[in-house]
């Protein structure tokens, strides 16, 4: 079987210096907010060239305390892909906010520019793109857009670690950008883990504060803040795969490559273009059969996932919140034909040339 991820076989490379630095962890017994957080959210951020890292304990948190610290009005729209993770949209509404879906440009799934402007409102406070599958949005036109409006701009980097844009790294765009370190992220811990990105000093004050007890000085809460620290551990362990992040990333765009290359054109492989460098933190492709596509590679011992099965706005969760009567023909047209197929830092070229011959014969 070929699995579509193997958390044992990713990491195992590093297994060695975990249990070191797990060792030397453990020894110096201080487990929140200690060194190990420290130097990871400088390295983090001097990878990005940006200002400030400030470590969370999840890829969600990082949006809600990055809305949260922006201190947009209470109900301020928020402008969101309508094909995103839900993550997304649960961060806008935890803040207080309110989701306002845009569709997806179809050759690039992420949120479509020249459809922006249209949804934007008196009560429009801000954008969070979302960088799907690891392709960056198209942002120029975005930026054009938050200064045209006076706009923040929140990037939501949980898939798009390493992914740039015309050169520019993903996360330094925005007020704030989120990450998320889930263990299958293509820069993943070995639990749950995050950050934000940000260039002002008073953001980073904020998230710092806001991620403690809204606490700066111990036993003194000064907002109404949040337990949601980057423990040391997971910072610890971060540190070390950072240091391989370009060799995961060039790993992945090999084995994409094959796809590229030997993929016949039945199926609606991912865009290349110059201006994006992508890192394929999901390699998706599509197909008006998918789930006959996805029972016959199940059939050939080769595991796939579907990266949604659902739409957001047919989420029960979000029953009652969206206007029924709008539709998101071109979110669902994904929805229903999408298919993320093996593409991981633990597989091999054999693997993937395994993969692109049954799918060829499909």
């Amino acid at each position: 079987m070929i699995p579509y991820e193997d958390l044992a076989r990713l990491n195992e490379p590093f297994n060695a210096a975990f249990e070191e630095k797990f060792k030397q962890v453990l020894k110096k017994g201080w487990l929140i907010l200690g060194q190990e957080v420290k130097d990871f959210e400088a390295e983090f951020a001097a990878y990005h060239s940006a200002g400030y890292c400030v470590g969370v304990a999840n890829g969600l948190d990082a949006l809600i305390l990055s809305l949260k610290v922006l201190d947009l009005p209470a109900g301020s729209e928020v402008i969101v892909p309508s094909n995103t993770y839900i993550a997304t949209i649960i961060a806008i509404l935890h803040a207080g906010h309110m989701p306002v879906f845009v569709e997806p440009d179809m050759v690039t799934y992420n949120i479509d520019p020249t459809k922006i402007e249209q949804a934007i409102t008196a009560k429009t406070r801000a954008i969070m793109v979302v960088h799907l599958y690891g392709k960056c949005c198209d942002m120029d036109p975005i930026l054009v857009l938050t200064k045209k409006y006076s706009l923040a701009l929140i990037e939501d980097c949980a898939q798009s670690h390493d992914a740039r844009y015309k050169g520019k790294l993903a996360g330094t765009f925005g007020d704030a950008a989120g990450f998320s370190f889930y263990p299958t992220k293509n820069l993943g811990a070995l639990g749950d883990a995050g950050a934000v990105l940000c260039n002002d000093e008073e953001i980073a004050r904020q998230l710092k504060r806001m991620r403690n007890y809204g606490s700066e000085i111990k036993y003194h809460n000064d907002v109404v803040g949040y337990n949601s620290r980057l423990d040391e551990v997971q910072a610890a362990f971060l540190r070390i795969k950072l240091q391989h992040l370009e060799a995961i990333t060039t790993h992945k765009r090999k084995l994409a490559g094959l796809y590229h290359q030997h993929l016949k054109t039945d199926f609606i492989k991912p865009v290349v273009h110059q201006d994006y460098f992508d890192v394929y933190h999901i390699y998706n492709i599509r197909h008006a059969k998918r789930d006959e596509l996805k029972a016959y590679l199940s059939k050939n011992e080769i595991a796939t996932e579907i990266h949604y099965p659902v739409a957001p706005h047919h989420q029960k969760a979000l029953k009652g919140i969206l206007d029924p009567s709008v539709q998101y023909p071109i979110s669902e047209e994904i929805h229903r034909t999408t298919l993320s197929i093996p593409c991981s830092f633990c597989h091999t070229e054999d693997e993937i040339l395994r993969v692109i011959d049954v799918l060829n014969k499909f």
